[in-house]
Order: structure tokens, then sequence, then C-alpha cells
């Protein structure tokens, strides 16, 4: 299967819930990804809906085929580039192929780019001539028309409210896809940890564990997906700053061992005193697409292990495991986009575009990966970071703390703007046996007296709350219930900037969609840190 054509169907999965045509071309207006509608309105070959394909082409052939109306066709086709392309974005009706009435918005990105989306208008425009026919006939018929009317303003009031919501659905997805997509999934997610934990060893397991499953396989793309579309578009901009390793490898442990223990693979995180100086949230990145693909490729009883050394005026991160490996010829098909070894297939499902954006992140920070393997034996990915300095860390206070503690009695409240993923919180807070308490904004904990002889011992806060965000409520919290009040928010926000926001504050971050394991981990830590706080 041609590798564009896969990425154009596994994107369209994302975007095709659009009720009308969607295209997104690149500075150079080639075509980077666009949906079903868009092919099928304008009745486009398949050659001309695929990656890369210029606006200019598209025009062309609309242009011959008479849709332009008459005149020279390249002529007609530059015409029609020129009005889309429009710096202040162009609004435009004609007739499609099929008679139907297509109106055409289009808008340009700050990168230089161009979205045109549009939609059948036939109805409207069809009760709009039924009406201009009413009018000329209006003697005679005053009450009967004038009924008329008034049904037909309300059916066209009524398509252009729905035409308003699709196009705000349009900009939302545009300008805040990871948002937008990964709500829904972030409450299927809670709900499937729920049933997966009330549905024990019965029947329904199995089929709960299918669920979880194939929402991993689409987290796992969406998160692919957006993150090559804002590497490829430059929306990504390394911010590279001091940071100590061992952060970073603490976040691996919570994130993956759970994984590593459903496998049977023993993970192993080797602590570090070393400091590196690039865009943490980045490395982070390619950390964890090397961990999640050396524990997917490794059989269980295997090992993998997280570690660095100190190799000059470098810090070498290296992610070893005992996998199937491969062999030196296949080191280049690794990071092709959509490729995939024929064991490593077998082994696990995927798209095979994690080692694609681990050499797309490290090309964009500038920095070196290297590898090293031996088939059916293993691998090593090292990942070489520039040293630097900070103050050296306090001390760790024990042993790091399970995910497994007992959270029995432990007061929660949860803020979000989704109802549904405020639901789905509930039933699994509550499962772990917490006594939760949740609200869609600062103003409803005020009206329902939420905090009126309950206190939270900590808060799981979204970001894009209606009013404020999630930053500023956690501080009117704080400011209300204690200085010490523990919080994590809990986003689909993952860039670096809102990130940086959170640790300013000593504010937790867990992306969405949420892993449960994870999130518990989250918890454990941030009720300790309240029991340290009331010392």
């Amino acid at each position: 299967m041609d590798p564009t054509a896969s990425a154009e169907t596994t994107l369209r999965r994302a975007v095709d819930f659009l009720p009308q045509g969607l295209a997104v071309f690149d500075a150079d207006l080639r075509l980077v990804v666009s949906n079903r509608l868009y092919g099928d309105l304008l009745d486009l070959p398949a050659r001309l809906v695929s990656a890369g394909t210029a606006l200019y082409d598209i025009a062309l052939y609309i242009g011959r085929r008479g849709d332009l109306g008459a005149g020279d066709p390249a002529q007609l086709a530059a015409e029609r580039v020129e009005l889309l392309t429009r710096p202040a974005g162009s609004t435009s009706q004609r007739v499609g192929k099929q008679g139907q009435f297509l109106e055409f918005r289009s808008s340009r990105l700050p990168d230089g780019g161009l979205v045109v989306s549009f939609y059948d208008v036939s109805a409207q425009l069809a009760a709009e001539a039924a009406l201009e026919r009413a009018n000329t006939t209006l003697e005679g018929r005053v009450e009967e028309r004038t009924a008329a009317l008034l049904r037909v303003n309300s059916e066209l009031e009524s398509a252009r409210k729905k035409a308003d919501t699709a196009n705000r659905d349009k900009t939302r997805f545009l300008a805040a896809a990871s948002h937008d997509l990964l709500q829904p999934l972030n409450a299927a997610r809670l709900y499937t940890a729920t049933l997966l934990e009330r549905a024990g060893g019965s029947e329904l397991a199995p089929l709960a564990q299918s669920i979880e499953a194939s929402l991993n396989a689409v987290e796992e793309i969406m998160s692919a997906l957006l993150d090559m579309s804002r590497i490829d578009s430059g929306a990504l901009k390394p911010q590279p700053a001091p940071f100590h390793v061992r952060d970073l490898i603490q976040k691996i442990a919570v994130e993956f061992a759970p994984a590593a223990r459903e496998k049977s693979i023993t993970l192993t995180l080797v602590d570090s005193s070393a400091v590196a100086l690039a865009d943490r949230s980045l490395v982070a990145r390619i950390v964890q697409n090397l961990v999640s693909n050396a524990i997917k490729y490794t059989r269980p009883g295997g090992a993998v292990l997280v570690g660095c050394r100190s190799r000059g005026n470098r810090v070498r991160l290296d992610v070893i495991d005992t996998g199937i490996g491969f062999n030196r010829d296949q080191h280049k098909l690794l990071f092709a986009e959509f490729s995939r070894l024929e064991q490593g297939a077998r082994m696990a499902q995927g798209l095979g575009l994690g080692l694609s954006i681990v050499e797309r992140l490290v090309a964009a920070m500038g920095l070196t990966i290297e590898l090293a393997s031996v088939e059916n034996k293993g691998s090593r990915f090292s990942l070489y970071l520039p040293k630097s300095k900070l103050p050296k860390l306090a001390p760790t206070d024990g042993e790091r703390i399970e995910s497994t503690a007992n959270l029995t009695g432990l007061r929660i409240l949860c803020v979000d703007n989704e109802r549904a993923i405020l639901d789905a919180m509930e039933g699994l807070l509550r499962g772990w046996g917490c006594d939760v308490r949740s609200a869609r904004s600062l103003k409803d904990i005020d009206k329902d007296g939420l905090l009126l002889g309950w206190f939270p011992d900590l808060v799981l806060m979204d970001y894009h709350l209606d009013q404020t965000s999630g930053l500023d409520a956690v501080e009117w919290l704080r400011h209300n219930v204690g200085g010490h009040l523990p919080a994590a928010l809990v986003t689909a926000d993952r860039t670096a900037a809102v990130r940086a926001l959170a640790e300013e504050r000593g504010i937790a971050v867990v992306t969405k969609p949420v892993k449960p394991a994870a999130l518990r981990a989250t918890i454990t830590g941030l009720a300790t840190q309240r029991q340290g706080g009331k010392r």
C-alpha cells in the first residue's frame, strides 16, 4: 500500500466527522490532508486528493471539466487560485459537477498555508429561491404566504446556525486539534478503566480489555499524527533549557512501569545526577517513543533499561532492550514513515510512526541519535544531549511511591468543563475508594457550596475552562483552601509553555487521554505531598 495513501486514510478518520469538505495546503500550496467529502463533492480522481498535489493542478482539472465556466482553463484555474489565496480569505459560490451549489471559504494560516472548506448549500439556496417565488405572488394570499415566509425564515435561520456551528467546529479543530479530538477519547479511556476494574474476572473483562486496546491504538495514532503535523508545519519550536535527567527518568518510571509489569518485562531505570541542555518536553517525547517501542517489541520475560553515561561534553541517554532487534540493512527502514519490520508487525499493532517522529524531533533540536542492534537479541538507542549545570537536587525521602498505594478516603476535587469527563473521572476515582466532588467551573464550586465543611486533599484541574485557565483556578482554590493544596493540571494541551507555567506554580501535569496507572501514581504522589505540607 502506498504510504502516502495510508496516511491520508488514517487522518480522514479524524476529520471526516466534519459536515463539510475540508482540505489543508502547505505554504507551497500543496495538499497536506483532506477529508472524504472534499474529494466526493468535487468529484476528484484519487490522484488529485493525494498528499503533495498542487492546488493549481486541482483547479486546472476542474477548469478543464467546465466547472469554472467558459474560457481558457489555465487562466480560469489561475484566477481561482488567486481568489482562494487572498490574504484576507475569501467566500465564493459555484455549481458543482452534479449540479449542486457549493459555498467555499478559504483562510490563510500563519505559516503561509491555506485552509479551504466548502459545503453543499443547495437546500439553502432552494429555500431562498422558493422565498423569492413566494414574494412575486404574495398579493391575494398574504396570510398563507406570511406563514410560509415565517416557516422558511425559521428553516434558513436553523441552517445558518448549523453552518456557523460547523464552521466553528472546523476552526477549533484546526486551532486546537489535540484538545478537541483527545477530550472524548479521554472520557472513553476513563469509562473503560472503570469498566475494567468492575468487570474483574467476569465474562465482560475480555470485552473491556478489547475496548481499552482499541482506544490505546487510536490514542497512539492521533498523538503521532498531531506530532508530525506540528513538526512539519514549523509550529514546534524547541526551547532548550537546563534540566535534570533524573526528572525525565522518574517520569518514565511512572508512565511505563504498569505496561512493563503487564508484559512481565523487567524495567530498570538507572538514577543519574546529570544535567542536560535541551527542550525537556521534546526530549521526553523522544524517550517515551523509544521506551514504548522497547516494551512493545520485547517478549514477556525480557528486560528494558533506561540510563545515561557521560561522554565528553555530552550526556548519552540510552534505551536498551532484549527485544527482537534488527540487522544493519534495516536501519533506514526503521525511521521511514508507515514502515514496520515484518516480525514487529506480527508482535504489536501500530502505524510505524514512532521512530519517524523520533528522527524528526532529533533533527528539529539539532541532536544526534545512535542505534546498535543484534537481530533476535536486542537493541540500543542512544540520544546525545549537551551537558549543562544546575544546582544539585535535594535527596529524595525514601523509595519512590508505588501507584498501588491505598487511596481510600482521599478527598479529591475534580474540575473540568466537560460533564462526560467528570462522570468518567468520578466513577474511576470512587472505584479506588476516593471521596470525590466535581464541578465544571469555579462559579459552580461557589454556587453549589462544595467547600462548605469539606476540604479536598488535592485537586485535579482541567486547563481549558470556560471562564478562566486551570492554572488561575488552582491559585483561587489555594487562596480559599490553603496554600499547600496539591494540584495536577489535566489537559490535552501538550505545549512546553503550559507545562513550564504549571511547574513554576508547583502544579503537576497529566496529559489527556489520561492513563489510569499514571493518574493513580500522580495522585499518590500528591497525597504524600499534602501529608508533608501538614507536618
